[in-house]
Order: C-alpha cells, then structure tokens, then sequence
C-alpha cells in the first residue's frame, strides 16, 4: 500500500546567472586536466548492504532537520540503501529530484533550504511510503522552468548528498563522497574498471539513448558532460542517479537533430570509456 502527503510551494527569490553562487564541489583532480566547461545548457524535452548500524547522537534541533523525526529501532541492524535521483523527463516543466534513505528520511527542511540557497524554486514536495521505504520527491524550477544546467544540477546533487552526510553520518559508509566529505570512508573501494559500464542505442530517429555505470564522485556529471559536449555531440536531457557507491546516469544525445551514427556511436563510448575509467586523484586537492 502507498501513502502520499503533499506539501506546496516552499520557494525562493530567482537569482540571476550573475548573482547565482558558485560551484563548491571540491572535485577530486584528475590525471586528465579537463578545462571548465563550456556553458552548454540541456534543452527542453517534454516529458524530460547490508551493514552493522552505526549510532551518533542526533542534531538538538527540532523535527525539521533531515531524518529527525523518523527515529532508528536499536533492533534494526542493517543500513538502507542511499538513492538520490534527479530526472529531466518526466515533467514537461520542472526537475524532479526524489529522495530516499530507507524510513529515516524527516522532513528534509534543511535540504529544501539549501536547494533555496542555490536559487531554486522548490514548487511541490509529496511524501511515499513503499515497502517500508520512504521517498521524497521536490519538483524544481529556476526562473520558472526546469533545471537545464549541468553545473546546477551538480550542485544539487551534491548539496543533497551534503545533508544527509551532515544529518545521517551513518549514511557515509555507503556513499562514495562518504570517502570525501563523511564521517567515515566506505569498507568497500569499487574497481572503476569493473564498475565502468556504458551503453548506446537509438532512441528514435532523432536521438540516441546513452547509459553511463560507473563508480561515483564528485564532479562526475560535468565530467562526463564535457566529454559528450567536446565530439559535439549534444544532450538533450538527463536522468542522473546516484545508488550508493555508484552512478547511473542516463542521457538523451544527438548530432545535428538526428541519432548518432554508428561510427560516432563507437567514438562516444570508447571516449567516455577511456576517460570514466582512469579517474587518477591526489588526496591532498581536497
């Protein structure tokens, strides 16, 4: 059975492209040094372990901080699954960007505002319950129509991530930024070259559709964004998902308004493929 609550219109003054704030992603630097990117926005589209439980003390601050009002059972030994999922499709006019870290999700106030404090307007928020997982889904608008930036998008991801690292640091054990801004790094560090999956079909004659699998971190959007956008190739919508230690993104692309040949089809992955698997760090950039 689905239960469903829904909370209208938390909204926040529309910033200026001069006046937005800037990225603090903190990336990670890659052997590869990849210029910033180049403004490229996304176009409309319609319809665009298991683990030992950790106990930390809880914010002293009322139920409006994220999870506090879903109280963890001292029986309850496992740690769900982090997802957070940001879609470009299913609504003609906003981004939507759903929420869930098993039951343990409150009333997500704080990250409402800091999707404020990005200049987001936050036009709907509903609540469901599903098999005891609940999920928060925000439809977000930025001056009045969805989310079209890669940059933006990032930062929404990451700012989510951010507060449920902040108000769940149980949650860092399964996150990959738990290994970069959490309270304690995951056990399990993915092989990128195992992890690393990538896919493309056509999608229609007009647009091809990609998949990209790969072990996540920070950046990891406008990474692959700039590899796209550098064979001129051209996104025209996302589905980005971030399922613990791992991406799984999804992108409608084209060239010249048609579906990608097979010739640049083979291009785009073996680009992507080369560049997604050689993720080189140096902890110290942090």
């Amino acid at each position: 059975m689905t239960f469903a609550i829904a909370f209208l219109s938390l909204s926040a003054p529309a910033l200026s492209s001069s006046t937005a704030p800037l990225l603090h992603l903190h990336p990670r630097s890659l052997r590869l040094q990849i210029p910033p990117l180049v403004h490229r926005s996304f176009g409309s589209v319609s319809g665009f372990p298991r683990k030992i439980r950790l106990n930390y003390p809880r914010s002293s601050n009322s139920p409006d901080i994220l999870g506090s009002s879903s109280p963890i059972s001292d029986q309850d030994d496992s740690l769900p699954m982090p997802i957070v999922h940001i879609d470009q499709d299913s609504d003609a006019y906003a981004t939507t960007v759903q929420l869930s870290f098993g039951d343990r999700l409150g009333a997500l106030v704080d990250t409402m505002r800091s999707l404020k404090d990005l200049g987001l307007d936050v036009t709907k928020r509903t609540v469901t319950t599903e098999d005891s997982v609940v999920k928060t889904k925000f439809l977000i608008m930025r001056d009045g129509r969805k989310v079209e930036d890669p940059a933006m998008l990032e930062k929404i991801r990451l700012s989510i991530i951010n507060n449920l690292l902040k108000y769940h640091p149980e949650s860092s054990e399964n996150l990959a930024m738990g290994e970069v801004f959490g309270i304690k790094a995951p056990d399990k560090k993915l092989d990128v070259d195992v992890a690393t999956e990538i896919f493309l079909q056509d999608d229609g004659p007009k647009r091809s559709l990609l998949y990209i699998e790969t072990a996540d971190r920070p950046g990891l959007l406008l990474e692959i964004v700039k590899i796209i956008t550098d064979i001129n190739v051209d996104v025209e919508s996302a589905e980005i998902d971030t399922e613990g230690l791992v991406a799984k993104d999804k992108f409608h692309v084209s060239y010249r308004g048609a579906a990608l040949n097979n010739s640049l089809s083979q291009v785009l992955t073996n680009c992507l493929r080369y560049y997604l698997r050689r993720p080189e760090t140096e902890e110290e950039s942090y």
